[in-house]
């Protein structure tokens, strides 16, 4: 399994593809010990990167639509 370094450039599609292929592989248990830490670690590098662009693409929706929560009551 090849392994791009997690630059700006990367969508997030393409590293949640990744992140599946790399918990297909720990599911199966097609892997020993030392590769599946390899695996984990790297899973969570992905993860942690999708989860800044999810956050990102909030803020930007919260902007573009005037705010976190249009229901929310005035004054808070």
């Amino acid at each position: 399994m090849s392994e791009p370094s997690v630059g700006e450039t990367t969508t997030f599609e393409e590293l949640r593809r990744e992140l599946e292929e790399i918990v297909g592989t720990l599911e199966r248990g097609e892997v020993g010990v030392d590769e599946a830490i390899r695996l984990w670690q790297r899973g969570e590098e992905l993860h942690r990167r999708c989860a800044r662009l999810l956050e990102a693409a909030e803020g930007r929706i919260e902007e573009l639509s005037g705010g976190p929560d249009d229901r929310a009551a005035p004054g808070l």
